[in-house]
């Protein structure tokens, strides 16, 4: 799944991203537990069993989780996973369920939130005509929360703001005034709860408290909008996880024994977290805890209001739905997909009330329903690995993942056992129906074509990207560290004052380098140097040095080095010993002579390089060699490597205020509609940022095209990714679009990996 907003650089970004809705699950979890074994008088027996268990079994799914994050990295997590395992029915039965699990997590947080707000307002819990004041507050909250959603991430990120930090302070103050207050007791674990007299008291429990996992999934969906390698991603996703999983069983752990001992459940008008906050924190840090209550859980809904907004397109561009549910509004969103949540939403607060209870053992099935799916397909590749090559670690990890699905589909059953006749047995209607819509629109509708494909992953993982995380700056990439490799010659020098201008905008660091070859290097490695010139690396040192005394009298940060081998490798091995952020060369040595991309020096730093390259090809024109990077043209096509640009494109424009200008070239007519479609969508995903951007989809003819249209567009950077639908698949060539490109253009290049780099076998 490609991913074009601000990508996450750590864990705790991550957790912030991802983790609102599980990390509000301590606030309603404990009412409807408390409610059936305090009532029932078992609590002092069956409540530390009841917890063990629920935290058992996120330990368990936690460490399934870890393998599908592995697996699965491109964002579509446990529902990618069970379709490579089980195929496209577990697509549709997947989408269904998301469908019902959106409108739920609304009626949840709502429910929540309205409870809190009735913890302090008593008055709420009147009646009118039947139906209590809460339920009417509900219903307004509600259709704000709608239209707040529908006017754009923007409006929302300013109305929730980073609730899900402030949720996790609040949550770790409640574990540290518990510790002060009460001392540090965990549950005790009576085995007496599994005994035929409490047993169904113990898992009546567990499944209550069970909607605390109902979040797990979004981490190993999060796994594709992280920077690094896969397995850097999947090892920051996990982080996240544990992060706010970590958090969630502390509280329950910790300030679960000061609940049950400090708050009342039979008490109707306040819930039992607020007077455990109200015992707990001295004033006036219970109604801030009230506030911050409110404001995350708000978010939470508004969380799942942009998630159907996205699944629609989503299953709109795969043509399972209707291309009416995906029509956008004024604000580029598709609005209709809300309202009708607002509506559903509306009528079951109205015909059901607003006590969380009604709704989270629904919530927590249709969770565990896709928990077991991606269990058992876990558990199904575990297998088919074994298979193929046993190892003890190997029969280790399937026995646990077997457990881990066990559990899950344990807890599944428990749950339909338990609240069966209590809307449970609405998964039995509304799943098939969905099940039957999608395939009955897809067999209409008929395939979608690759970029539509594509398209609706992008919008499908939209919903990952919360509101929190929209509020920030995209921030994630600065260039500190630029390499200029040099040679002594005025063409390479040409490449110095746009890494100058780089310098001061970032306040960075120009690291200068200049290779000593030896005369056995081969020709190709000598960027046409004739007999004679070697330099010696003495001469080179004195070289750097000048020109880094000139650039330190204009107030820039600089260092140089002499390295010695061939030209290429050394200035890789440069940039990844300083940990560089960018690499600006020209095209041409110390040789008179016109360099073609292909086979220069230039060509291998591109080839081999994980940095990005700034290149600069010498010529008569001016504007060929400079550039105020504020009229930014970037190329794409569709594909995600394509789409490996945009990170530093949102950086350039960010540090220069720069337009940006996204150009595709359609192969075919009947590609342009598709191409445009896509290109828009990505243009609004920047413009929600605070970004000028614009889409061109014109010409045929890749290489050609985009020269032209540069020209026209007076574009003075081009930004391309090295590798997208047209590139080739192996590392003899950078692509054949891209050498066109370099050899015609009248501006600098910008080049961005797409690919993983081939170093050489000594770095």
């Amino acid at each position: 799944m490609a991913h074009v907003s601000h990508k996450l650089s750590n864990a705790f970004q991550g957790a912030l991203a991802g983790g609102g809705d599980p990390a509000t699950s301590p606030l309603y979890v404990f009412g409807p537990f408390l409610k059936l074994i305090v009532v029932a008088g078992v609590a002092r027996v069956t409540f530390g069993a009841s917890v063990w268990l629920v935290v058992f079994t996120v330990v368990m799914v936690a460490a399934m989780y870890r393998l599908v994050m592995r697996w699965v990295v491109d964002g579509s997590g446990g529902s990618g996973l069970s379709e490579e395992e089980f195929g496209s029915w577990a697509v549709k039965v997947n989408a269904g369920i998301t469908f019902v699990e959106y409108t739920l997590t609304f009626l949840v947080s709502i429910a929540a939130l309205v409870t809190f707000i009735a913890d302090r307002y008593p008055i709420l819990n009147a009646s009118l005509l039947g139906i209590q004041y809460r339920a009417f507050l509900a219903v307004a909250i509600t259709i704000v929360t709608g239209w707040l959603v529908n006017r754009g991430p923007k409006t929302s990120a300013a109305a929730f703001g980073p609730a899900t930090l402030a949720v996790l302070v609040l949550l770790w103050v409640m574990v540290a005034a518990t510790i002060w207050k009460q001392g540090f007791h965990l549950p005790r674990l009576d085995l007496q709860a599994f005994t035929p007299d409490y047993i169904g008291f113990t898992l009546g429990g567990y499944a209550r408290i069970l909607a605390l996992m109902t979040g797990i999934e979004i981490f190993a969906n999060l796994v594709a909008a992280y920077e690094g390698t896969e397995e850097q991603k999947s090892r920051k996703a996990f982080g996240s996880l544990m992060i706010i999983m970590g958090t969630t069983c502390a509280t329950m752990l910790v300030v679960g024994p000061a609940v049950l001992e400090l708050s009342d459940p039979t008490d109707a008008h306040v819930s039992v977290f607020t007077q455990t906050m109200d015992a707990l924190l001295p004033a006036p840090l219970p109604y801030v805890g009230t506030l911050i209550g409110v404001v995350v859980l708000g978010s939470a809904a508004a969380a799942s209001a942009q998630g159907i907004q996205n699944l629609a397109l989503g299953l709109r561009y795969r043509q399972y739905i209707p291309a009416s549910l995906g029509i956008r509004n004024r604000f580029d969103v598709a609005d209709r997909p809300v309202w009708l949540e607002v509506t559903i939403v509306s009528l079951c607060f109205l015909a059901f009330g607003t006590r969380e209870e009604t709704y989270l053992a629904i919530y927590a099935a249709g969770v565990f329903i896709l928990l077991s799916l991606t269990g058992w397909a876990a558990a199904k590749r575990l297998t088919r690995e074994l298979r193929a090559k046993f190892s003890a670690a190997g029969l280790a990890t399937l026995i646990g993942t077997a457990l881990a699905a066990v559990l899950t589909s344990f807890a599944t059953s428990i749950i339909f056992y338990e609240r069966f006749t209590e809307g449970a047995w609405t998964y039995l209607l509304f799943v098939p129906a969905l099940y039957a819509l999608f395939t009955y629109f897809r067999s209409r509708l008929g395939e979608p074509m690759p970029l539509d494909e594509h398209l609706g992953r992008f919008f499908v993982g939209q919903y990952l990207l919360p509101y929190e995380r929209q509020a920030r700056p995209a921030d994630e990439i600065m260039f500190d560290d630029i390499v200029v490799p040099l040679d002594g010659s005025s063409f390479a020098e040409q490449a110095l004052p746009l890494a100058e201008v780089m310098a001061h905008a970032c306040h960075g660091r120009m690291e200068l380098v200049a290779v000593a070859q030896t005369e056995a290097a081969p020709t190709e490695e000598r960027d046409d140097v004739t007999a004679g010139e070697i330099r010696t690396p003495t001469e080179l040192e004195s070289y750097l040095g000048q020109v880094a005394w000139s650039l330190q009298q204009g107030d820039v940060d600089v260092n140089y080095t002499v390295k010695h081998g061939p030209v290429a490798d050394s200035i890789v091995r440069l940039a990844r010993d300083v940990r560089a952020d960018l690499i600006v060369m020209t095209t041409r040595g110390r040789s008179s002579m016109e360099r073609l991309i292909a086979g220069s020096v230039a060509h291998k730093v591109v080839r081999l390089s994980d940095r990005p390259v700034l290149l600069i090809r010498p010529t008569e024109e001016w504007t060929s060699r400079a550039s105020r990077f504020r009229r930014l043209m970037v190329t794409l096509d569709g594909s995600e490597s394509a789409e490996m640009v945009l990170p530093y494109v949102r950086a350039l424009a960010r540090i220069f205020d720069s337009d940006v200008m996204l150009l595709a070239v359609p192969e075919t007519d009947a590609e342009k509609p598709r191409l445009e479609h896509y290109l828009n969508s990505v243009v609004q995903a920047l413009r929600v940022r605070g970004f000028k951007a614009r889409a061109i989809v014109t010409g045929s003819g890749a290489a050609r095209t985009i020269v032209a249209v540069s020209k026209d567009e007076r574009a003075d950077l081009i930004m391309i990714a090295t590798r997208g639908r047209g590139g080739t698949s192996d590392h003899s060539s950078v692509g054949s679009v891209t050498e066109r490109v370099v050899q015609s253009i009248h501006c600098p290049v910008f080049l961005a990996s797409a690919q993983v780099p081939r170093m050489p076998r000594d770095m």
